[in-house]
């Protein structure tokens, strides 16, 4: 496992251009995303794989009602999100398979988050598969294979190549760390 984030500051980071605005700060070893109207995030600035990678992190949702990560992630030579907490709260998927955001697609999963609680999230990609974990639960199993992966139109395109954003919330993350993987964590279902 590589730390992506030394929880001290923002080193590897930016503040995502979003329109309107908003604010990080870094904080007792804490990635903090402060409200924004509609959105606040950030960018990774170093070397991100496009496939065969695992990513590992918590994140809370601080204040708000709406999605308290956005991961914007490579698969391959395209790009998608997972939400989490979406959709006035409770929404968990991909944003887009075949078009379809991730209210409206086969991801599509309902988690009651409560405001101020950890969650362990997991995200591994390799060559032909998408799988997420909220806690211990599986929350994707994606086959990208003849499938077509993308952004939802909007500014959630300034978070590629890599990037975490939250919407109309404010959110924290810990121990973000990657690592490489070379097949799926489990045979396909």
């Amino acid at each position: 496992w590589r730390d992506l984030f030394d929880g001290k500051s923002l080193a590897g980071w930016k503040l995502t251009e979003f329109e309107s605005g908003g604010s990080v700060e870094v904080q007792h070893g804490l990635l903090l995303l402060w409200q924004a109207d509609p959105f606040v995030g950030v960018n990774y600035t170093n070397d991100f794989p496009k496939v065969n990678y695992e990513l590992t992190f918590e994140a809370m949702r601080v204040a708000g009602s709406d999605f308290f990560c956005g991961l914007t992630f490579p698969v391959q030579d395209s790009f998608c999100s997972l939400i989490i907490g979406g959709w006035g709260g409770s929404l968990v998927g991909i944003s887009n398979v075949d078009g379809a955001d991730a209210s409206e697609n086969e991801t599509t999963t309902f988690i009651n988050f409560e405001t101020g609680r950890w969650y362990r999230v997991r995200l591994r990609v390799t060559e032909q598969r998408i799988e997420a974990w909220v806690e211990q639960k599986k929350v994707v199993d994606l086959i990208t294979t003849g499938r077509k992966l993308s952004l939802r139109f909007g500014d959630i395109e300034l978070s590629k190549p890599f990037g975490i954003a939250s919407w109309s919330t404010s959110s924290a993350f810990r121990g973000i760390k990657l690592r490489s993987v070379y097949e799926p964590a489990e045979p396909a279902r």
